[in-house]
């Protein structure tokens, strides 16, 4: 199988700001191509594909590593544990070491912002941005964008609440800018101390709900994040008793949003701290369809990159 070209004329994929509307609508509807589990393509056959991850995860590196192998390419696995980055080798050195290897495309996840975007000045390689830092994580916010078309068949006009740890959340970062881009409204949702104060810096046209219980009042998404306690070094609440209380989404607060309403988290959860057993594994969430889409939403995106560049020297 060969997927039709996708309207998307970039080197790299580094972040969803800045992208075209035309350019998001074109990746999520070639990722249709690839929702069938069983759909092979040998659209990456002849090409390496070098996962660069410098910080832990387990959804998004095994994903881009499916996605590259249903394309027929070879994936090269690189952890930081494992890299030259131990011993004081600088970013740019490591990469131009793997640019002297011609890999066609590096999917960088790193803990610093703008690290992908080194990586691809430094790199003849399409770099895609596995998440780095605070800033974005722009596969993600597509396979978010996947999910909600597949339940709700629209995004425009749809009230998202993004609720937990905003600050420190590149997905909603990502999301904030997708989302308000195809015209739906996006309410952020925390303690103060986890909401940025410079709240116009994320995306026009994003509201902050006065508390959760009034931001979940009609709405037809509920966007859950982790606390990212990894990133914080200060208390920015006092305790994850006291923050569960008044911003855990559970099903009695679920109640109060649409009653059609999906329940989204990017993972890994933190069951009983932002988000119930009883909701991450109800009728309302999505959680693991997202988990399936991110394996297609990473196919469209590594066939766009890879073979639009191949197109794009060819003509």
């Amino acid at each position: 199988m060969s997927a039709a070209p996708v309207a998307y004329a970039r080197k790299d994929l580094l972040q969803i700001r800045g992208m075209s509307v035309d350019e998001i609508t074109g990746l999520l509807d070639a990722t249709r191509e690839y929702q069938d589990p069983s759909v092979r393509s040998d659209a990456l056959r002849g090409h390496v594909v070098v996962n660069l991850f410098l910080e832990p995860s387990t959804r998004t590196r095994t994903s881009f590593e499916i996605a590259a192998k249903r394309l027929g390419g070879d994936v090269v696995n690189i952890a930081a544990a494992a890299s030259s980055l131990v011993k004081g080798e600088t970013l740019v050195d490591t990469t131009r070491t793997l640019d002297a290897m011609h890999p066609s495309a590096i999917v960088v996840r790193h803990a610093s912002a703008g690290a992908p975007a080194i990586v691809a000045t430094h790199s003849r390689a399409s770099v895609v941005n596995g998440g780095d830092g605070a800033h974005e994580h722009p596969t993600q916010a597509l396979l978010d964008a996947r999910t909600i078309l597949d339940r709700k068949s629209r995004i425009e006009g749809l009230r998202v609440v993004i609720a937990g740890d905003i600050l420190h959340s590149r997905v909603a970062r990502s999301n904030a800018y997708l989302l308000t881009a195809l015209g739906a409204t996006v309410v952020f949702s925390g303690p103060e101390t986890l909401v940025p104060a410079a709240i116009d810096t994320i995306a026009d046209g994003v509201e902050i709900a006065p508390s959760f219980d009034a931001a979940l009042e009609g709405a037809d998404v509920v966007m859950m994040l982790r606390v990212q306690l990894e990133r914080q070094h200060e208390a920015f609440f006092p305790s994850l008793g006291e923050y569960h209380a008044r911003y855990g989404l559970t099903e009695a607060r679920l109640r109060t949003a649409s009653p059609d309403a999906i329940v989204m988290h990017p993972g890994p959860v933190n069951r009983g701290v932002e988000i119930t057993p009883e909701v991450a594994d109800g009728p309302q969430s999505t959680i693991l369809e997202q988990v399936a889409n991110g394996v297609a939403v990473r196919m469209a995106v590594l066939d766009a990159v890879v073979n639009g560049r191949s197109r794009r020297i060819a003509s």
